[in-house]
Protein backbone atom coordinates (compact mmCIF):
# COMPACT_ATOMS: atom_id res chain seq x y z
CA UNK A 1 0.00 0.00 0.00
CA UNK A 2 1.44 3.19 -0.60
CA UNK A 3 1.85 5.91 1.37
CA UNK A 4 -0.68 8.86 1.58
CA UNK A 5 0.85 12.44 1.51
CA UNK A 6 0.66 14.02 4.19
CA UNK A 7 -2.89 15.91 4.17
CA UNK A 8 -2.21 20.01 4.82
CA UNK A 9 -5.83 21.28 4.48
CA UNK A 10 -5.80 21.42 8.42
CA UNK A 11 -2.48 22.96 8.60
CA UNK A 12 -3.80 25.62 5.83
CA UNK A 13 -7.06 26.05 7.36
CA UNK A 14 -5.65 26.74 11.23
CA UNK A 15 -3.38 29.34 9.72
CA UNK A 16 -6.36 30.70 7.86
CA UNK A 17 -8.23 31.21 10.76
CA UNK A 18 -5.03 32.41 13.12
CA UNK A 19 -4.18 35.00 9.94
CA UNK A 20 -7.65 36.11 9.93
CA UNK A 21 -8.20 37.34 13.30
CA UNK A 22 -4.67 38.54 13.23
CA UNK A 23 -5.78 40.74 10.27
CA UNK A 24 -8.86 41.23 11.87
CA UNK A 25 -7.61 42.60 14.96
CA UNK A 26 -4.50 44.89 12.72
CA UNK A 27 -7.29 46.44 11.23
CA UNK A 28 -9.54 47.77 14.16
CA UNK A 29 -6.44 48.80 15.70
CA UNK A 30 -5.26 50.72 12.89
CA UNK A 31 -9.02 52.15 11.69
CA UNK A 32 -9.14 53.46 15.36
CA UNK A 33 -5.13 54.84 15.20
CA UNK A 34 -5.75 56.15 11.70
CA UNK A 35 -9.21 58.13 12.82
CA UNK A 36 -7.18 59.40 15.64
CA UNK A 37 -4.11 60.45 13.73
CA UNK A 38 -6.45 62.28 11.14
CA UNK A 39 -7.99 64.21 14.22
CA UNK A 40 -4.64 64.97 15.40
CA UNK A 41 -3.80 65.97 12.51
CA UNK A 42 -6.39 68.30 12.02
CA UNK A 43 -6.27 69.79 14.88
CA UNK A 44 -2.02 70.22 14.73
CA UNK A 45 -2.25 71.43 10.89
CA UNK A 46 -4.41 74.81 13.01
CA UNK A 47 -1.34 75.51 15.67
CA UNK A 48 1.82 74.58 13.84
CA UNK A 49 2.43 76.20 9.97
CA UNK A 50 4.06 74.90 7.38
CA UNK A 51 7.37 75.46 8.15
CA UNK A 52 7.48 73.63 11.01
CA UNK A 53 5.95 70.87 9.18
CA UNK A 54 8.94 71.24 7.16
CA UNK A 55 11.43 71.16 10.38
CA UNK A 56 9.56 67.68 11.57
CA UNK A 57 9.52 66.52 7.78
CA UNK A 58 13.56 66.29 7.91
CA UNK A 59 13.88 64.79 11.35
CA UNK A 60 11.13 62.23 10.18
CA UNK A 61 12.48 61.42 7.32
CA UNK A 62 15.61 60.27 9.12
CA UNK A 63 14.33 58.52 12.01
CA UNK A 64 11.91 56.40 9.78
CA UNK A 65 15.15 55.20 7.81
CA UNK A 66 16.91 54.56 10.64
CA UNK A 67 13.75 52.68 12.37
CA UNK A 68 13.86 50.22 9.27
CA UNK A 69 17.06 48.96 9.96
CA UNK A 70 16.69 49.48 13.71
CA UNK A 71 17.00 45.73 15.02
CA UNK A 72 19.18 44.48 12.06
CA UNK A 73 15.67 41.81 10.80
CA UNK A 74 15.89 40.35 13.97
CA UNK A 75 12.19 41.06 14.26
CA UNK A 76 11.25 39.30 11.04
CA UNK A 77 13.93 36.33 11.21
CA UNK A 78 12.48 35.80 15.02
CA UNK A 79 8.65 35.55 13.15
CA UNK A 80 9.98 33.26 10.51
CA UNK A 81 12.25 31.05 13.06
CA UNK A 82 11.32 27.31 12.47
CA UNK A 83 11.31 26.21 15.94
CA UNK A 84 10.73 27.26 20.03
CA UNK A 85 11.32 30.56 20.62
CA UNK A 86 12.25 30.34 23.67
CA UNK A 87 15.94 28.60 21.97
CA UNK A 88 16.90 32.19 20.53
CA UNK A 89 14.70 34.67 22.79
CA UNK A 90 17.77 35.96 24.52
CA UNK A 91 20.24 36.09 21.54
CA UNK A 92 17.92 38.33 19.90
CA UNK A 93 17.16 40.32 22.61
CA UNK A 94 20.44 41.07 22.89
CA UNK A 95 21.34 41.53 19.27
CA UNK A 96 18.13 43.52 18.80
CA UNK A 97 19.10 46.05 21.89
CA UNK A 98 22.91 46.68 20.82
CA UNK A 99 21.58 47.55 17.29
CA UNK A 100 19.34 49.85 18.19
CA UNK A 101 21.86 52.01 20.77
CA UNK A 102 24.93 51.46 17.95
CA UNK A 103 22.42 53.34 15.56
CA UNK A 104 21.48 56.08 17.70
CA UNK A 105 25.16 56.53 18.81
CA UNK A 106 25.88 57.36 15.16
CA UNK A 107 22.84 58.84 14.48
CA UNK A 108 23.14 61.65 17.03
CA UNK A 109 27.07 62.59 16.37
CA UNK A 110 25.89 62.79 12.51
CA UNK A 111 22.35 64.98 13.02
CA UNK A 112 24.28 68.16 12.16
CA UNK A 113 25.65 67.08 9.31
CA UNK A 114 22.62 65.85 7.95
CA UNK A 115 20.74 68.89 8.90
CA UNK A 116 23.47 70.71 7.19
CA UNK A 117 23.40 69.04 3.90
CA UNK A 118 18.71 69.67 3.49
CA UNK A 119 19.25 72.82 5.04
CA UNK A 120 17.23 72.94 8.22
CA UNK A 121 19.98 73.25 10.87
CA UNK A 122 16.60 74.05 13.70
CA UNK A 123 15.96 70.23 12.69
CA UNK A 124 19.02 68.47 14.45
CA UNK A 125 17.17 68.54 18.27
CA UNK A 126 13.72 67.11 16.58
CA UNK A 127 15.97 64.39 15.34
CA UNK A 128 17.72 63.71 17.92
CA UNK A 129 14.75 63.02 20.64
CA UNK A 130 12.98 61.51 17.85
CA UNK A 131 15.67 58.79 17.25
CA UNK A 132 15.27 57.75 20.86
CA UNK A 133 11.67 56.20 19.64
CA UNK A 134 13.89 53.90 17.68
CA UNK A 135 15.95 52.75 20.68
CA UNK A 136 12.91 52.39 22.99
CA UNK A 137 11.57 50.19 19.80
CA UNK A 138 14.64 47.61 20.14
CA UNK A 139 14.14 47.18 23.42
CA UNK A 140 11.00 45.59 22.81
CA UNK A 141 11.88 44.62 19.11
CA UNK A 142 11.38 40.10 20.27
CA UNK A 143 8.56 40.30 22.58
CA UNK A 144 6.53 42.45 19.34
CA UNK A 145 7.97 39.59 17.11
CA UNK A 146 6.64 36.86 20.01
CA UNK A 147 3.16 38.60 19.67
CA UNK A 148 3.29 37.94 15.57
CA UNK A 149 4.60 34.76 15.80
CA UNK A 150 1.33 33.97 18.32
CA UNK A 151 -1.28 36.01 15.94
CA UNK A 152 -1.55 37.86 19.00
CA UNK A 153 -2.43 41.23 17.19
CA UNK A 154 -5.27 42.44 19.48
CA UNK A 155 -2.42 42.88 21.94
CA UNK A 156 -0.43 44.69 19.29
CA UNK A 157 -3.21 46.74 18.68
CA UNK A 158 -4.39 47.55 22.35
CA UNK A 159 -0.49 48.71 23.38
CA UNK A 160 -0.45 50.85 20.03
CA UNK A 161 -3.50 52.47 20.59
CA UNK A 162 -3.13 53.30 24.19
CA UNK A 163 0.83 54.33 23.62
CA UNK A 164 -0.97 56.62 20.86
CA UNK A 165 -3.84 58.84 22.61
CA UNK A 166 -0.40 59.62 24.77
CA UNK A 167 1.13 60.88 22.24
CA UNK A 168 -1.59 63.24 20.91
CA UNK A 169 -2.27 64.55 24.87
CA UNK A 170 1.30 65.30 24.94
CA UNK A 171 1.62 66.93 21.13
CA UNK A 172 -1.45 68.71 21.35
CA UNK A 173 -0.72 70.49 24.68
CA UNK A 174 3.03 71.26 23.38
CA UNK A 175 1.82 72.66 19.93
CA UNK A 176 -0.70 74.73 21.58
CA UNK A 177 1.61 76.42 23.71
CA UNK A 178 3.97 77.21 20.56
CA UNK A 179 6.88 74.00 20.73
CA UNK A 180 6.53 73.80 17.19
CA UNK A 181 8.20 70.53 15.84
CA UNK A 182 9.13 69.50 18.62
CA UNK A 183 5.68 68.92 19.61
CA UNK A 184 5.68 66.10 17.28
CA UNK A 185 8.96 64.35 18.36
CA UNK A 186 8.43 64.36 22.52
CA UNK A 187 4.69 62.83 21.45
CA UNK A 188 6.22 60.18 19.55
CA UNK A 189 8.67 59.64 22.19
CA UNK A 190 5.84 58.85 24.73
CA UNK A 191 4.34 57.02 22.53
CA UNK A 192 7.27 54.50 22.01
CA UNK A 193 7.78 54.55 25.92
CA UNK A 194 4.33 53.45 26.83
CA UNK A 195 3.76 50.98 23.79
CA UNK A 196 7.04 49.20 24.56
CA UNK A 197 5.89 49.01 28.05
CA UNK A 198 2.81 47.40 27.43
CA UNK A 199 4.13 45.12 24.35
CA UNK A 200 6.81 43.89 27.11
CA UNK A 201 3.94 43.04 29.36
CA UNK A 202 1.86 41.54 27.06
CA UNK A 203 4.21 39.03 25.16
CA UNK A 204 4.58 37.49 28.47
CA UNK A 205 8.27 36.39 26.97
CA UNK A 206 10.41 35.88 29.98
CA UNK A 207 13.25 38.07 30.01
CA UNK A 208 17.05 36.77 29.56
CA UNK A 209 20.14 38.20 28.29
CA UNK A 210 22.17 35.72 26.84
CA UNK A 211 24.75 35.09 23.56
CA UNK A 212 24.59 31.90 21.45
CA UNK A 213 26.74 32.26 18.60
CA UNK A 214 25.04 29.62 16.46
CA UNK A 215 21.72 31.18 17.19
CA UNK A 216 23.31 34.48 16.13
CA UNK A 217 23.91 33.31 12.99
CA UNK A 218 21.35 31.73 12.29
CA UNK A 219 19.38 35.16 12.97
CA UNK A 220 21.91 37.22 10.78
CA UNK A 221 22.23 34.84 7.95
CA UNK A 222 18.44 35.90 7.88
CA UNK A 223 17.91 39.06 9.00
CA UNK A 224 20.57 40.73 7.84
CA UNK A 225 19.96 40.49 3.85
CA UNK A 226 16.45 41.73 5.07
CA UNK A 227 17.49 44.16 6.81
CA UNK A 228 19.59 45.70 3.85
CA UNK A 229 16.62 45.18 2.00
CA UNK A 230 14.29 47.16 4.62
CA UNK A 231 16.60 49.81 4.80
CA UNK A 232 16.37 50.38 1.20
CA UNK A 233 12.73 49.91 1.31
CA UNK A 234 12.82 52.75 4.14
CA UNK A 235 15.17 54.93 1.78
CA UNK A 236 12.75 54.69 -0.51
CA UNK A 237 9.99 56.03 1.45
CA UNK A 238 12.48 58.68 2.51
CA UNK A 239 14.45 59.79 -0.28
CA UNK A 240 11.59 62.08 -1.49
CA UNK A 241 11.69 64.37 2.04
CA UNK A 242 15.46 63.92 1.84
CA UNK A 243 16.00 65.41 -1.68
CA UNK A 244 12.97 67.35 -2.31
CA UNK A 245 14.14 69.22 0.98
CA UNK A 246 17.26 70.27 -0.88
CA UNK A 247 15.44 71.46 -3.37
CA UNK A 248 12.68 73.86 -1.98
CA UNK A 249 12.30 76.30 1.17
CA UNK A 250 10.34 74.71 4.50
CA UNK A 251 7.47 75.97 3.87
CA UNK A 252 7.33 73.39 0.70
CA UNK A 253 8.57 70.96 1.91
CA UNK A 254 6.13 71.05 4.91
CA UNK A 255 3.52 70.90 2.01
CA UNK A 256 4.98 68.28 0.51
CA UNK A 257 5.14 66.16 3.98
CA UNK A 258 1.00 66.99 4.25
CA UNK A 259 0.55 65.48 0.55
CA UNK A 260 2.47 62.60 2.00
CA UNK A 261 0.70 61.94 4.86
CA UNK A 262 -2.68 62.03 3.53
CA UNK A 263 -1.53 59.48 0.66
CA UNK A 264 -0.05 57.36 3.42
CA UNK A 265 -3.62 57.18 5.04
CA UNK A 266 -4.11 53.65 3.06
CA UNK A 267 -0.88 52.09 3.55
CA UNK A 268 -0.84 52.90 7.06
CA UNK A 269 -4.66 51.71 7.27
CA UNK A 270 -4.38 48.34 5.46
CA UNK A 271 -1.00 47.98 4.94
CA UNK A 272 0.50 48.30 8.12
CA UNK A 273 -2.46 45.46 8.99
CA UNK A 274 -1.76 43.23 6.21
CA UNK A 275 2.24 43.42 6.67
CA UNK A 276 1.61 42.42 10.29
CA UNK A 277 -0.04 39.13 9.21
CA UNK A 278 1.50 38.17 5.80
CA UNK A 279 5.11 37.59 6.96
CA UNK A 280 4.13 35.52 9.64
CA UNK A 281 1.35 33.72 7.55
CA UNK A 282 3.20 32.99 3.99
CA UNK A 283 5.98 31.48 6.24
CA UNK A 284 3.90 29.60 8.02
CA UNK A 285 2.55 28.02 4.18
CA UNK A 286 6.05 27.66 3.18
CA UNK A 287 7.11 25.83 5.95
CA UNK A 288 4.19 23.90 6.19
CA UNK A 289 3.37 23.66 2.61
CA UNK A 290 4.33 22.98 -0.94
CA UNK A 291 5.01 26.15 -3.16
CA UNK A 292 1.93 26.42 -4.87
CA UNK A 293 0.38 27.17 -1.29
CA UNK A 294 2.57 30.12 -1.51
CA UNK A 295 1.02 30.84 -5.13
CA UNK A 296 -2.60 30.46 -3.73
CA UNK A 297 -1.74 32.87 -1.23
CA UNK A 298 -0.06 35.33 -3.31
CA UNK A 299 -2.98 35.03 -5.85
CA UNK A 300 -6.04 35.26 -2.97
CA UNK A 301 -3.53 38.47 -1.24
CA UNK A 302 -2.37 41.01 -4.37
CA UNK A 303 -5.96 40.99 -5.64
CA UNK A 304 -7.32 41.66 -2.35
CA UNK A 305 -4.92 44.21 -1.28
CA UNK A 306 -6.04 45.74 -4.90
CA UNK A 307 -9.60 46.14 -4.43
CA UNK A 308 -8.81 47.86 -1.25
CA UNK A 309 -6.38 50.20 -2.55
CA UNK A 310 -7.40 51.42 -5.57
CA UNK A 311 -10.65 53.10 -5.32
CA UNK A 312 -8.91 55.62 -2.32
CA UNK A 313 -6.08 56.37 -4.16
CA UNK A 314 -8.58 57.42 -7.72
CA UNK A 315 -10.44 59.39 -4.72
CA UNK A 316 -7.32 61.04 -3.84
CA UNK A 317 -5.76 61.54 -7.13
CA UNK A 318 -8.51 62.74 -9.10
CA UNK A 319 -10.07 64.92 -6.25
CA UNK A 320 -6.77 66.25 -4.03
CA UNK A 321 -7.52 69.56 -4.24
CA UNK A 322 -11.16 69.06 -2.86
CA UNK A 323 -9.53 66.83 -0.03
CA UNK A 324 -6.73 68.97 0.90
CA UNK A 325 -8.89 72.13 1.43
CA UNK A 326 -11.91 70.32 2.93
CA UNK A 327 -9.72 69.29 5.61
CA UNK A 328 -7.37 71.60 6.02
CA UNK A 329 -8.40 74.29 4.93
CA UNK A 330 -7.19 76.78 1.56
CA UNK A 331 -3.90 77.74 3.02
CA UNK A 332 -2.51 73.96 2.18
CA UNK A 333 -4.55 73.82 -1.43
CA UNK A 334 -0.96 74.03 -2.74
CA UNK A 335 -0.21 70.33 -1.39
CA UNK A 336 -2.90 68.90 -3.61
CA UNK A 337 -0.81 69.02 -6.86
CA UNK A 338 1.68 66.43 -5.11
CA UNK A 339 -1.11 64.44 -3.67
CA UNK A 340 -2.63 63.83 -7.36
CA UNK A 341 0.49 61.89 -7.84
CA UNK A 342 1.80 60.62 -4.80
CA UNK A 343 -1.36 58.41 -4.79
CA UNK A 344 0.19 56.13 -7.33
CA UNK A 345 3.11 56.15 -5.83
CA UNK A 346 1.71 54.39 -2.43
CA UNK A 347 -0.32 52.05 -4.20
CA UNK A 348 2.87 50.45 -5.97
CA UNK A 349 4.59 50.82 -2.56
CA UNK A 350 1.65 49.01 -0.97
CA UNK A 351 2.02 45.88 -3.76
CA UNK A 352 5.88 46.02 -3.34
CA UNK A 353 5.77 45.48 0.34
CA UNK A 354 3.23 42.26 0.24
CA UNK A 355 5.67 41.46 -2.50
CA UNK A 356 8.82 41.77 -0.22
CA UNK A 357 6.79 39.66 2.55
CA UNK A 358 5.77 36.70 0.13
CA UNK A 359 9.64 37.03 -0.76
CA UNK A 360 10.81 36.69 2.13
CA UNK A 361 8.68 34.05 3.27
CA UNK A 362 10.19 32.20 0.17
CA UNK A 363 13.66 32.73 2.12
CA UNK A 364 14.25 35.47 -1.58
CA UNK A 365 15.52 37.92 0.80
CA UNK A 366 17.99 38.88 -2.12
CA UNK A 367 16.03 39.49 -4.63
CA UNK A 368 13.88 41.61 -2.75
CA UNK A 369 17.14 44.04 -1.88
CA UNK A 370 17.69 44.31 -5.25
CA UNK A 371 14.90 45.13 -6.41
CA UNK A 372 14.45 47.94 -3.85
CA UNK A 373 18.16 48.71 -4.36
CA UNK A 374 17.74 49.62 -8.02
CA UNK A 375 14.41 50.79 -7.74
CA UNK A 376 16.68 53.98 -5.45
CA UNK A 377 18.95 53.96 -8.06
CA UNK A 378 16.33 55.15 -10.85
CA UNK A 379 14.43 57.73 -8.33
CA UNK A 380 17.36 59.59 -7.05
CA UNK A 381 17.94 61.20 -10.28
CA UNK A 382 13.87 61.24 -11.38
CA UNK A 383 13.70 63.31 -8.23
CA UNK A 384 16.06 65.71 -8.33
CA UNK A 385 15.63 66.34 -11.76
CA UNK A 386 11.37 66.73 -11.47
CA UNK A 387 12.00 68.52 -7.63
CA UNK A 388 14.43 71.08 -9.60
CA UNK A 389 12.15 71.83 -12.66
CA UNK A 390 8.64 71.92 -11.11
CA UNK A 391 9.05 71.68 -7.51
CA UNK A 392 6.92 69.37 -5.50
CA UNK A 393 4.72 69.14 -8.10
CA UNK A 394 7.74 68.22 -10.46
CA UNK A 395 8.85 65.21 -7.41
CA UNK A 396 5.77 63.58 -7.16
CA UNK A 397 5.82 62.84 -11.02
CA UNK A 398 8.71 61.78 -11.12
CA UNK A 399 7.90 59.53 -8.23
CA UNK A 400 4.96 58.15 -9.77
CA UNK A 401 6.85 57.39 -13.35
CA UNK A 402 9.71 55.57 -11.65
CA UNK A 403 7.11 53.45 -9.64
CA UNK A 404 5.04 52.47 -12.56
CA UNK A 405 7.06 52.08 -15.46
CA UNK A 406 9.79 50.49 -13.41
CA UNK A 407 9.03 49.41 -10.15
CA UNK A 408 6.14 47.37 -11.23
CA UNK A 409 7.68 45.53 -14.00
CA UNK A 410 10.76 44.29 -11.87
CA UNK A 411 8.41 43.47 -9.26
CA UNK A 412 6.87 40.46 -11.88
CA UNK A 413 10.21 39.65 -12.71
CA UNK A 414 10.97 38.60 -9.26
CA UNK A 415 7.87 37.04 -8.49
CA UNK A 416 8.06 34.69 -11.46
CA UNK A 417 12.09 34.09 -10.35
CA UNK A 418 10.45 32.75 -6.90
CA UNK A 419 8.37 30.17 -8.05
CA UNK A 420 5.14 32.22 -7.68
CA UNK A 421 2.54 31.56 -10.49
CA UNK A 422 1.49 35.07 -11.97
CA UNK A 423 -1.06 33.96 -14.45
CA UNK A 424 -3.76 33.61 -11.80
CA UNK A 425 -2.35 36.68 -9.66
CA UNK A 426 -3.08 38.73 -13.58
CA UNK A 427 -6.28 37.62 -13.87
CA UNK A 428 -7.60 38.33 -9.92
CA UNK A 429 -6.38 41.80 -10.69
CA UNK A 430 -8.26 42.76 -14.20
CA UNK A 431 -11.52 43.44 -12.16
CA UNK A 432 -9.61 45.76 -9.80
CA UNK A 433 -7.87 47.86 -12.49
CA UNK A 434 -11.28 47.82 -14.51
CA UNK A 435 -12.80 49.27 -11.54
CA UNK A 436 -10.41 51.67 -11.01
CA UNK A 437 -10.21 52.93 -14.29
CA UNK A 438 -14.19 53.55 -14.46
CA UNK A 439 -14.27 55.18 -10.90
CA UNK A 440 -12.01 58.03 -12.31
CA UNK A 441 -14.17 58.74 -14.88
CA UNK A 442 -17.12 58.93 -13.17
CA UNK A 443 -15.49 60.87 -10.37
CA UNK A 444 -13.77 63.14 -13.38
CA UNK A 445 -17.47 63.48 -15.00
CA UNK A 446 -19.38 64.44 -11.90
CA UNK A 447 -16.83 67.09 -10.39
CA UNK A 448 -17.01 68.85 -12.98
CA UNK A 449 -20.78 69.65 -13.00
CA UNK A 450 -21.64 69.56 -9.28
CA UNK A 451 -19.49 73.05 -8.47
CA UNK A 452 -16.58 73.70 -6.39
CA UNK A 453 -17.77 73.25 -3.39
CA UNK A 454 -14.91 70.85 -1.73
CA UNK A 455 -17.52 68.89 0.76
CA UNK A 456 -20.18 68.78 -2.81
CA UNK A 457 -17.22 66.95 -4.68
CA UNK A 458 -16.07 64.82 -2.16
CA UNK A 459 -19.63 63.52 -1.43
CA UNK A 460 -21.25 63.61 -4.46
CA UNK A 461 -18.26 62.96 -7.01
CA UNK A 462 -16.23 60.95 -4.54
CA UNK A 463 -19.38 58.89 -3.25
CA UNK A 464 -20.40 58.31 -7.37
CA UNK A 465 -16.77 56.37 -8.40
CA UNK A 466 -17.03 54.39 -5.23
CA UNK A 467 -19.92 53.31 -6.47
CA UNK A 468 -19.16 52.71 -9.76
CA UNK A 469 -16.12 50.48 -8.68
CA UNK A 470 -17.59 48.39 -6.32
CA UNK A 471 -20.51 47.72 -9.30
CA UNK A 472 -17.66 46.84 -11.23
CA UNK A 473 -15.32 45.00 -8.70
CA UNK A 474 -17.75 42.93 -6.43
CA UNK A 475 -18.86 39.79 -7.60
CA UNK A 476 -23.04 39.53 -8.06
CA UNK A 477 -23.18 36.67 -5.70
CA UNK A 478 -21.76 39.10 -2.93
CA UNK A 479 -23.71 42.10 -3.68
CA UNK A 480 -27.39 39.38 -3.93
CA UNK A 481 -26.08 37.90 -0.46
CA UNK A 482 -25.93 41.85 1.13
CA UNK A 483 -28.59 42.58 -0.65
CA UNK A 484 -30.42 40.12 1.15
CA UNK A 485 -28.56 40.91 4.56
CA UNK A 486 -30.12 44.16 4.31
CA UNK A 487 -33.44 42.51 3.84
CA UNK A 488 -33.95 44.27 -0.03
CA UNK A 489 -34.07 41.12 -1.78
CA UNK A 490 -37.17 40.23 -0.12
CA UNK A 491 -38.57 43.49 -1.07
CA UNK A 492 -37.82 43.36 -4.50
CA UNK A 493 -39.36 39.58 -4.37
CA UNK A 494 -42.79 41.16 -3.21
CA UNK A 495 -43.19 43.83 -5.99
CA UNK A 496 -42.73 41.41 -8.47
CA UNK A 497 -44.92 38.94 -7.46
CA UNK A 498 -47.42 41.75 -6.76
Amino acid sequence: MKEQPPDTTDGLADIGRKAGRGLGWSLLGNVVMKAGSFVMSLVLARLIDADQFGVFAVALAASQLMLHINDAGIIAATVQWRGRLSEIAPTATVMAIVSSVTLYAIFWTAAPLYALFVGSEDAVGVMRVLMLTNVVYGLSAVRSAALMRRFEHGKLALANLIGFCGNAALAITLAAHGTGAMSFAYGQLLQAVITGILVIVFARVRIRIGLDRAVARSLLVFGLPLCVTMGIEGLLLNVDLLLVGSAVDERALGLYLMAFNISAWVPGLIGTAVRYVALPSFSRLAEDSSADAVSEGARRAIPMLASVVLPVAVLMGVLAPALVTFLYGPEWAPAAEALRFLAIVMTVRMLSALVTDILAALGSTKATMWLNLSWVGMLVPALLIGGRLDGIRGAAIAHACVAVLYALPVMVLVMHRAGVRLPPVALGLLRPLLGGAVAAVVMTLLAGVVGESPFVQLCVAGGGGLLAFALVVVPRAVMVSMAVKAGLRPALRKESDA
